[in-house]
């Protein structure tokens, strides 16, 4: 189909669902990480495409503008919904473990854990999932052709970008390991040194990647020369890629888990994600709650109660879904709700320890996020990473392909934590073309009057930073609010309350102490979340980019 009549049909979709449809949209909305990619995915829904053309264009974006954040090298999820199918799907483009991968490959002749090997160089790489997925978005939902929906990325990439003060934060963090690179270092640094705000970035190496990516509809990343010089790059440096682990890739398409909390619909993302799962777990305890009565220490202490139990079952029970029997009809359920809510104090915390020992059951990032939101009412909440800042730290020569290192999100050890903290158990060992256990949560939440379409960065942090804003919708907050609030956290072990700067009073500090809880407050903020909402009544939409990144919003 031709690029006019792609426009034509889409100009006149919109008429008729303007003027049928009782619950179109008049608006369009874009909210991400980076004001370069919010443009981009503006550009496309202006040129005639839809949120899953928007979505394309963003996510290649980003993986130019952010390589600390995600990636063409890494993978992500896409929660997506069709207006007019009326349904919700969830496209699972998650990296997976190679073919020669085993279960100890990151312990040494000791049995101890060598964590460098899962975070830097191309052990710690993972077959990536992201281009896949954006070719199964344009194959299955696009109205415009994948080479358009790639042009804004391959520009960045060919033209550059001036870096901000995210960028050199991010770079200094990982300056060390982009430097043991060369390929890396020549690319991300200034002649070895962190480059400073307003240095342009020049990609050519991945604008030839996204044309080629786009050109063979995937074809050359996953078999073809690109896939032969990314496997040539990773084994030369001591990695274990095969050309059969890009061939055997596939995208996996799942239901969402669905569940409520009161008159609110929850729609996020299943396994291999533990984020749905866990956002549903402790929305369910705490619905036994009226949160609006208590004193704000009282409330924190409530929320990260249900924190503590959700992460606790995250670390027991979670993992791929295609290799673990993951009780998803048990741990969602109001009746486990109940059990777990029923050892929650008003008055006291409890101790992690005092809950059951991770393994005692019977048998049976720094990522990215954007929301979109086209005229038609269809949505898209995309979560995408490459793991800690800049991934592996390592490119696959000639092609500007950054590396991830999810590797790390497995457990490589049970118990032992991984970079972000978070244990695990057998559910979410090692083992070939696995998938890693993630905490990414793309969600929407459909009230009577309004939808949000929301998601964050944030490593283990993310599943509690979607609780919190999530608890903010549902007790009628806006975008600018959900974005802005002040974030603590607890994940189990260790035991203790994590929050950002300033994210505690004082006081709330002090009467959380009493009840017994440990606290540690980051030196930084920490989050960088994406909303969108949408007023059901008249379609009007609101959207507001996290205050604590560089990201933009914008709604027309």
């Amino acid at each position: 189909m031709s690029y006019p009549r792609r426009k034509f049909r889409y100009i006149c979709l919109v008429i008729i669902a303007l003027w049928f449809g009782d619950t179109a949209q008049a608006e369009s909305a874009v909210a991400s990480a980076h004001p370069a990619a919010t443009l981009a995915g503006k550009e496309i829904l202006e040129a005639g495409g839809n949120a899953f053309d928007a979505a394309i264009a963003v996510a290649a974006a980003l993986a130019v503008v952010e390589p600390y954040s995600s990636g063409i090298g890494g993978g992500g999820f896409f929660l997506l919904h069709s207006q007019r199918e009326g349904t919700n799907l969830f496209v699972d483009a998650r990296e997976e473990a190679p073919g020669k991968a085993t279960a100890d490959m990151y312990l040494d002749s000791s049995g101890d854990f060598v964590r460098d090997r899962s975070l830097n160089g191309p052990l710690a790489a993972a077959i990536p999932g992201l281009p896949a997925g954006l070719v199964y978005l344009s194959e299955n939902f696009a109205n415009l052709t994948l080479q358009e929906n790639l042009m804004p990325a391959i520009r960045l990439a060919k033209e550059g970008f001036l870096t901000g003060d995210r960028y050199e934060k991010m770079a200094g963090y990982r300056a060390s390991a982009l430097r043991l690179h060369k390929d890396a270092a020549k690319i991300f640094l200034d002649q070895g040194d962190v480059p400073k705000a307003g240095f342009r970035v020049i990609q050519e190496d991945l604008a030839e990647t996204l044309q080629a990516i786009a050109v063979s509809n995937g074809e050359s990343f996953y078999s073809g020369d690109l896939a032969r010089k990314m496997v040539d790059s990773v084994v030369s440096k001591g990695g274990i890629w095969r050309i059969e682990d890009l061939k055997n890739y596939e995208v996996k398409i799942r239901q969402p888990l669905i569940s409520s909390y009161h008159d609110v619909k929850i729609i996020s993302s299943p396994p291999p994600s533990s984020g749905g799962i866990a956002l549903i777990e402790a929305l369910n305890i705490l619905e036994r709650y009226d949160l609006k009565k208590y004193e704000r220490d009282t409330y924190i202490h409530l929320v990260v109660e249900a924190m503590r139990r959700a992460y606790r079952d995250r670390a027991d029970y979670l993992g791929d879904p295609d290799f673990v029997k993951v009780p998803l009809k048990k741990l969602s359920s109001k009746m486990h709700a109940d059990l777990l809510a029923s050892s929650i104090s008003d008055t006291e915390a409890t101790s992690s320890s005092s809950l059951p020992q991770i393994g005692s059951r019977q048998k049976g990032a720094d990522t990215t996020h954007f929301s979109i939101v086209d005229g038609l009412g269809n949505r898209v909440a995309a979560t995408l990473s490459i793991n800690i800042p800049f991934g592996a730290a390592i490119t696959a020569e000639g092609t500007g392909v950054l590396l991830n290192n999810e590797m790390d999100d497995f457990s490589a050890k049970p118990f032992t934590p991984n970079t972000y903290g978070l244990v695990g158990a057998d559910a979410n060992a090692i083992a070939p073309r696995k998938r890693p256990l993630s905490s990414m949560t793309p969600t929407f939440l459909e009230g009577t009057d309004r939808i949000a379409v929301m998601g964050t960065p944030g490593g283990s942090r993310i599943i509690s930073m979607v609780l919190i804003s999530a608890l903010d919708f549902m007790m009628g907050a806006g975008p600018i609010e959900m974005v802005s609030s002040k974030r603590f956290h607890h994940q189990y072990l260790p035991d203790q309350i994590y929050f950002e700067k300033d994210g505690l009073t004082s006081s709330e500090q002090e009467s959380l102490s009493k009840k017994g809880h440990k606290l540690k407050e980051s030196g930084r903020n920490y989050g960088n979340m994406q909303v969108i909402v949408i007023d059901k009544a008249d379609g009007s939409i609101d959207a507001a980019s996290d205050p604590r990144g560089e990201g933009s919003s914008l709604v027309w």
